[in-house]
């Protein structure tokens, strides 16, 4: 990185004015909420498509091998 965005970074962290919000615990467990359902949506994805997943991997592998053999 370069060095004048350090020091970019470093004036605009130093120049952030303070936020006047309240976060009830709500706030948390919809975050929380958030987050599971993102990791329980990215595992039923990969659950789905797991099987061309593997044969893509598996195909570009032994093709891999038969670029290397020739």
């Amino acid at each position: 990185m370069k060095s004048w965005h350090w020091l970019l970074a470093i004036f605009l962290l130093s120049a952030a004015q303070p936020l006047h919000a309240y976060l009830d615990p709500g706030t948390g467990s919809m975050l929380l909420q958030v987050i599971l359902g993102g990791i329980a949506a990215i595992g039923v994805a990969l659950k789905l498509f797991w099987h061309r997943i593997r044969i893509a991997l598996r195909f570009s592998k032994k093709h891999a091998a038969e670029d290397e053999s020739a």
